[in-house]
């Protein structure tokens, strides 16, 4: 196992009264070696806090974190482990090139030619060999996401950990970084991410975690998510000369209007299935809860 999480509590005090607000809740999930785990939720769900409390970089009130099945938080743990956070603020007077150096020396104590070749090699994994040269503060959103990445990447960690890594690009720059996290994983990474974006995440994971006002309200495959919402068909058919379509939910549904249009002799023409993405099995599983 790469992580385990088990009964993990975190508050924050907040307002002029110093109120004590509970933000994690007895969170427990693990994440398999070899997996791209999503992690979902409503703004303020607590899935930052859920990261931040991971990577160490809060202190969880109570709770067992490890690593590699036994490990603790550590410096030498961080070698294998690489973070990009949602707001990244890297230094604008560095070149692409000067700052995956800088991170590669910070944490792996890499250096000479080994270190040239990695940073290269990752340069062209995110698209930015070409801009290497440039200066961060010319970069463009989708361009400082991808050097985000490569800075996670630069050390060769066995587990990646990023905070909203889609969040704000448009259409290209989150099918580059796509495809980036799939190679990654490919690569025999295993990634852990959080993300508002249900479509993106769909394609990517397979599994989830989803977050609720600081409970874990579901952990598994995302195959068993989708599996567990109803099926809909749509219907095409000729009537009267002209095309039409129908939208069914369910196989009851289904047969009782292809029962309904063939005794009225209708011709069909095809039938679709469409199984419900993820955001609308969030969203029944939300209103479940």
């Amino acid at each position: 196992m790469v992580l385990e999480v088990n009964d993990l509590c975190k508050s924050f005090r907040t307002g002029f009264f110093s109120r004590k607000v509970e933000v994690l809740k007895n969170v427990s999930f693990s994440v398999q070696e070899g997996s791209v785990v999503g992690f979902i939720g409503a703004n303020g769900a607590g899935k930052s806090t859920t990261i931040k409390s991971i990577l160490g970089l809060i202190q969880p009130d109570s709770g067992n974190i490890t690593y590699f099945d036994k490990e603790k938080i550590s410096p030498k743990l961080f070698k294998k482990i690489g973070f990009l956070p949602e707001r990244p603020n890297f230094y604008n007077f560095l070149s692409g090139k000067e700052f995956l150096l800088y991170y590669g020396q910070l944490s792996n104590n890499l250096f000479g030619k080994v270190l040239n070749e990695r940073v290269d090699r990752v340069l062209k994994k995110v698209h930015l060999y070409g801009d290497k040269d440039k200066k961060i503060k010319s970069y463009s959103k989708g361009m400082i996401q991808r050097i985000g990445i490569a800075q996670a990447l630069v050390h060769d960690p066995k587990f990646i950990v990023l905070d909203e890594p889609l969040s704000g690009l448009d259409p290209d720059g989150r099918y580059q970084l796509s495809q980036i996290i799939k190679n990654a994983a490919r690569e025999g990474k295993t990634i852990f991410f959080s993300s508002h974006l249900l479509d993106d995440t769909e394609k990517l994971c397979d599994k989830i975690l989803v977050i609720e006002n600081g409970m874990i309200t579901f952990s598994d495959e995302i195959s068993k998510i989708l599996g567990g919402t109803q099926v809909s068909f749509v219907i095409n058919y000729v009537d009267k000369g002209q095309k039409k379509s129908v939208k069914v939910i369910g196989e009851n549904e289904l047969n009782n209007k292809i029962h309904q249009l063939v005794s009225k002799k209708i011709i069909i023409s095809d039938i679709h299935k469409k199984q419900k993405s993820l955001e609308e099995a969030y969203v029944s599983l939300q209103g479940e809860s």
